[in-house]
């Protein structure tokens, strides 16, 4: 077996999307979880004699393995979600990356630290806290020693799923990578706005990472469906309340879809104000994407399959495997049984090709360079 291309750690690992996405050619020295449930997804696919079962801020140094390239941290989104509460880096679970920071700079006085790091969070991360959190954020990575970019990527370049996510790549040396200012589709209004809230001291330590923009996608929601007859479907009497949770546009969208034949669409259910009052809605998407996936216990409720056929909707709700697909992720990988644990562990993950793309075009060559360089 030839050697390993190159290492890395895995915090806040769920079920080892990550891991999936930067392929064969790397290897998972350590990997971490505090959520029982998602260890065993993690176990049930990769094994667990790498994995450490718990609050990352029970670690030390001593617990993590030589030198790693890179460390990957997809820290928990809900206290910077648009849906949360926005309580910001310090709140609650998101506090969580400051012990992944107390890590690194463990690792780094032990003359340790990863060359590159990623953190993966959700687009609020830009805007979180009037800005500050992502202000603090790059400071911190500037007091570690590396400098700094990042990316706003929507896994819909590749999946039929929209999923827009920040991708905050750190570098001790970013070897000639990056371009001199932010360029569509992957640096985006919200982007260029946040790093120009930057002191003048942190604008100078800015990298605009490239990737190029993937072939158009080729494959939509419907294309990963399991077949009608192999899925329960909502009865008529449930179908027909969920549709009357539609606003007249939404309607009207259904309508519209069905007239040009059998049309597959994604819905959920949410909270609107509407004339100072709250009213639960259904919306509807036939644009051949599902909406994000989200954790079914989050600010969203779990995602709905709608089809109109010969005059006909049914519905029915999204299946796990169904949103494994959606995610990237191999027809043998191991789901939990249940469907709401499933649908957990997909919605707080990372969408494969996402991170594929990354590796190759941005990860693998700055690692690359640097072994060049010290040869």
């Amino acid at each position: 077996m030839s050697a390993p291309g190159f290492t890395f750690l895995e915090f806040f690992a769920g079920g080892g999307m990550a891991r999936l996405g930067l392929g064969r050619g790397w290897t998972c020295a350590f990997a971490n979880d505090f959520d029982s449930r998602k260890a065993a997804a993690y176990r049930a696919n990769f094994g667990g004699d790498h994995l450490a079962e718990g609050d990352i801020w029970s670690l030390t140094p001593a617990d993590l393995p030589g030198r790693p390239d890179l460390a990957w941290a997809s820290s928990p989104c809900q206290d910077l979600s648009l849906a949360g509460l926005r309580g910001g880096l310090e709140a609650g679970r998101s506090s969580a990356f400051w012990g992944f920071h107390r890590l690194m700079a463990g690792l780094g006085d032990e003359g340790r630290a990863p060359p590159v790091l990623v953190i993966e969070n959700v687009g609020g991360l830009l805007s979180s806290g009037g800005g500050r959190d992502f202000t603090a954020l790059c400071a911190a990575l500037d007091g570690l020693g590396y400098r700094f970019g990042a990316l706003e990527i929507d896994a819909a370049h590749w999946l039929p799923q929209s999923r827009p996510r920040v991708f905050v790549i750190a570098a001790q040396d970013p070897g000639g990578l990056g371009q001199a200012g932010p360029a569509a589709p992957f640096h985006g209004e919200r982007l260029a706005a946040a790093h120009a809230r930057l002191p003048e001291a942190l604008k100078a330590r800015w990298v605009w990472w490239t990737l190029a923009a993937p072939p158009a996608r080729n494959t939509r929601l419907a294309d990963l469906l399991e077949p009608d007859p192999a899925v329960d479907w909502f009865s008529a009497a449930r179908t027909g309340r969920l549709l009357a949770l539609m606003a007249p546009l939404h309607r009207a969208r259904l309508e519209s879809a069905a007239a040009q034949g059998r049309a597959v669409g994604a819905l959920y259910r949410r909270v609107r104000v509407e004339q100072g009052c709250k009213v639960q809605r259904a919306e509807v998407r036939f644009d051949g994407l599902a909406g994000c996936l989200r954790t079914p216990a989050g600010g969203s409720s779990r995602q709905v399959v709608v089809v109109a056929d010969g005059g006909v909707v049914r519905a029915r709700h999204l299946t796990g495997r169904e949103g494994a697909r959606l995610m990237g992720l191999p027809e043998d990988y191991v789901l939990p049984k249940a469907s709401t644990a499933a649908l957990k562990l997909l919605g707080d993950g990372v969408a494969v090709p996402v991170v594929r793309a990354l590796a190759e075009q941005v990860l693998e060559p700055l690692l690359a360079g640097r072994r060049r360089a010290a040869a």
